[in-house]
């Protein structure tokens, strides 16, 4: 290894998959060059365990002797056309109803990726709260874990309350800090 390999850069690229489950992902450059390897551990550092193929990602990258890796995720922004045909509860939403509901705290309570839903229980709420798959991947997501910290933007669906955005709980807290 050459004293040039500990030289970290900053790239911004496209997420070409990641599966959570093997625990790491490949990010595609917007400049070009060799795939980057994004590892399970770099995203949890972000605060995420799961991030959508096709959303937006700004990364530290170091080259080794592996190839590039990724060392840090400086942000996440979800695809820009969401997979999947659009939720029947949002096709006649006004977007700033969506947009005026507060992000609450939330841990998930179940999710299955293969059903394409889950759900979620919000802090101080008895009532669940429905998590959709298309949602996730619209918030740059692809799959939660039971636990998992979130924050939510929660509307009420034609069967009850149901999450509108999703964000790992620490991208939230930047997210209300930018507001």
């Amino acid at each position: 290894m050459t004293e040039a390999d500990n030289i970290t850069s900053r790239v911004s690229g496209i997420v070409k998959w990641f599966d959570p489950v093997k625990g790491f992902g490949f990010v595609v450059a917007d400049v070009g060059g060799p795939d980057i390897l994004l590892h399970v551990n770099v995203l949890r550092n972000y605060g995420q365990s799961s991030v959508a193929d096709g959303a937006h990602i700004d990364l530290a990258v170091q080259t080794t002797d592996r190839g590039v890796q990724a060392t840090e995720v400086l942000s996440i922004r979800p695809p820009e056309t969401p997979q999947g045909a659009a939720l029947e509860d949002f096709a006649t939403m006004d977007a700033s109803v969506v947009a005026s509901a507060p992000l609450e705290p939330a841990r998930v309570k179940w999710f299955d990726k293969g059903k394409g839903f889950g759900f979620a229980n919000v802090f101080g709420r008895s009532a669940d709260v429905f998590l959709h798959v298309e949602v996730l991947r619209r918030s740059g997501l692809s799959d939660l874990q039971p636990g998992e910290a979130l924050a939510l933007r929660v509307v009420d669906g034609k069967r009850g309350k149901m999450a509108a955005e999703v964000f790992a709980w620490e991208a939230a807290l930047h997210k209300e800090d930018a507001e």
